[in-house]
């Protein structure tokens, strides 16, 4: 495929003063997730360009969410995109949105070296970030790789937000009994966790919230959110 019909990726990383840090993917000058849904906001950082994001893979095609709002995605919608490798072009296809709403975008193929350096660049970027914000994404990461807790919790971790407003203070976001709940017609509840984070340094908050989530009660520490209303006076 000639160079002229690749496109150019863009990758824009917002922090307002409320809400989530998000990454705003910009093609050819455009912002395409406001140009297909203005309530979308764009997926955290620690989702589109860490681990499992929308890095080039070796290991063959992979799905990243790139947007979202503010509830679970089954009730109010996400976007997924499929990312692979097609000799030396890297092809975003396969929009998916799992409430069923539009995800009406088209192929996209970007130069592969043009892309992994602009990758490389938004994920060098931390101009951004701020102590509790650098926490958030490390407790995330901690919590996705230790899935003890949440068993014994009973649930699943969706997010971990934190915004400007409230700089020391990190909220978790958990679905129990488990994200594929309401998908599947099942009782399901959103639950949050509001925890302070100290002005030590960054890993050593990590170790001490995780130990207090391994430590500590879902009923205790948890407050519901959302979600089926009517099992909200008994989540477990």
């Amino acid at each position: 495929m000639g160079a002229e019909r690749r496109h150019v990726l863009e990758l824009r990383i917002v922090a307002p003063v409320r809400g989530w840090v998000q990454v705003r993917p910009v093609v050819d000058g455009r912002d395409v997730l406001a140009e297909l849904w203005a309530a979308w906001s764009g997926e955290d950082p620690w989702v589109v360009l860490g681990p499992g994001g929308i890095a080039l893979a070796e290991d063959g095609p992979h799905e990243v969410r790139l947007a979202r709002i503010s509830c679970t995605e089954i009730c109010c919608g996400a976007l997924y995109v499929t990312v692979r490798r097609e000799g030396d072009e890297v092809v975003w296809d396969g929009w998916r949105n799992p409430a069923g709403g539009n995800a009406d975008l088209p192929e996209f193929r970007f130069d592969a070296a043009r892309y992994a350096a602009e990758v490389r660049r938004a994920g060098q970027d931390r101009a951004w970030e701020w102590p509790a914000r650098t926490v958030a994404g490390l407790l995330a990461e901690r919590l996705r790789a230790d899935p003890g807790w949440s068993r014994r919790w009973e649930c699943e971790l969706d997010a971990v937000w934190t915004d400007q407003a409230e700089r020391n203070r990190l909220q978790l976001v958990l679905i129990h009994p488990d994200a594929a709940a309401d998908r599947e017609g099942r009782p399901w509840l959103q639950l949050g966790v509001t925890l302070d984070v100290g002005d030590g340094d960054a890993v050593a908050e990590v170790d001490r919230l995780a130990a207090r989530l391994a430590s500590g009660d879902r009923q205790e520490l948890a407050e519901v959110w959302g979600g089926s209303w009517h099992h909200s006076e008994d989540p477990a």
